[in-house]
């Protein structure tokens, strides 16, 4: 079949971001025999046009939209990006009667509402490798669609229950010739590389285990060195580790560092760091291989209100990493998230300060927190009255502890953030 695989992002959220999760189904549809075409609309100059275009040269037998964020997360002036995907199924309808199909993180959250609210045919929460080629013969032969897993379909719901993919070796990664080789001069661009999927933290606020499930599963740590190799080869040097604890289990993330180190790849990387189960041997590792910046989400630097939001380290864990990161030269990133539940005014100096007295890279503070459904926060939001039971998460809601007060908490923020440059709100 011929399919058309679109990345409907068009924000830049602190960073310019790359379709991976779609290019890795892109990459499994084509091995399954299928004609596939990529759109990434973020990078199109006039999205509407090249859109239009594509199909009229391609003549799509089915379309794959990506939904990648469903909103900015950003409590004042929110922004709400699924109207922009709202329009590209609108153009995709007005030029074509393929079947749209809609996918990624952002729709795996919310797969009944969101698959309402954009009109598309059916959506496919989780992981779609195996599933999207699945659900693609099934449709070439007119066969019956029920009982794929995680396949919604538009006025009769979900399908079949939902799998993960227990052995993330057994599905393929994109080439490189799925990006523009421009990108790779493009300083500010980190090509997004993912090693693990599936988070078994629990933390109280977080959509991960939704997205990805809770138990983790990863790629042998040689076959991402040689995936890393060609893109060397192509040019690109920077490489974002977007796995959710970069660092756990410690083992995988030692094994990891020592093939980067073997292989001498002439690359920098990034990535994200749960302070926990960290010694000065694997910073050290993680800085021979090539690592220059984490982001090290304390949330908070409040014990009281980190318990809150099940986190499993202290602030002593977290004064200790961030000290390693300094002296190994590894640039890190803060970030605070006030307003949770238990959050008073004391609570919120309490972390200003914290945060403050690490002396830190940068600092991303956050007012607010987005309610996800199926978390604690949901629940703790519903029992607070911030939120109804029958209330569409779909359209953002933000937890602020009831009694703190907002006006005083934004303020407060504010003047901190204006007197400290490397801070960002």
């Amino acid at each position: 079949m011929r399919v058309l695989l679109i990345s409907a992002n068009r924000e830049e959220i602190n960073m310019r971001s790359w379709p991976l999760g779609l290019a890795c189904v892109a990459a499994a549809t084509e091995k399954a025999g299928h004609r596939v075409k990529l759109l990434d609309l973020f990078s199109e100059a006039q999205p509407r046009s090249a859109l239009e275009q594509t199909i009229a040269q391609f003549h799509p037998q089915v379309i794959g939209v990506s939904v990648r964020n469903i909103d900015d997360q950003a409590m004042k002036n929110t922004t709400f990006f699924l109207d922009q995907v709202k329009e590209v199924v609108s153009d995709c309808r007005a030029v074509s009667d393929a079947a749209i199909v809609l996918g990624g993180s952002g729709y795996s959250m919310f797969p009944d509402s969101c698959l309402e609210y954009l009109n598309a045919d059916m959506g496919i929460q989780g992981e779609g490798e195996s599933v999207f080629p699945a659900l693609l013969e099934r449709l070439q032969e007119g066969s019956d669609l029920s009982g794929l897993p995680g396949l919604y379909l538009s006025g009769r719901g979900l399908q079949g229950n939902r799998t993960f993919l227990k052995n993330l070796d057994c599905v393929p990664l994109p080439g490189v010739d799925t990006l523009i080789p421009s990108l790779a001069r493009d300083q500010d661009f980190w090509l997004p590389v993912q090693t693990r999927r599936g988070c078994p933290m629990n933390c109280s606020y977080c959509s991960t285990a939704t997205i990805e499930g809770c138990l983790l599963r990863k790629r042998t740590p040689w076959k991402v060195i040689q995936w890393l190799k060609e893109w060397v080869r192509a040019g690109f040097h920077r490489f974002f580790f977007v796995d959710n604890t970069f660092n756990l289990p410690p083992s995988y993330a030692r094994a990891l560092c020592s093939e980067i180190v073997a292989a001498r790849l002439e690359a920098v990387w990034r990535c994200i760091l749960y302070p926990i189960r960290i010694d000065e041997g694997l910073i050290d590792k993680m800085a021979q291989a090539g690592c220059r910046e984490v982001s090290l989400g304390f949330e908070s630097g409040s014990e009281m209100i980190l318990q809150g939001m099940n986190k499993r380290f202290s602030l002593q864990q977290v004064r200790q990493v961030s000290r390693l990161l300094a002296d190994h030269g590894i640039s890190r990133m803060g970030f605070l998230l006030l307003g949770g539940p238990g959050e008073t005014k004391e609570t919120v100096l309490q972390s200003l300060h914290f945060a403050d007295s690490l002396n830190l890279e940068a600092v991303k503070v956050t007012v607010g927190i987005r309610i996800y459904p199926y978390t604690a926060l949901a629940e703790r939001a519903v029992h607070d009255g911030v939120v109804c039971p029958e209330d569409v998460l779909l359209f953002p809601r933000f937890y602020v502890s009831p009694g703190l007060d907002l006006d005083w908490l934004q303020e407060i923020v504010g003047q901190w953030a204006d007197a400290r440059p490397n801070w960002l709100t």
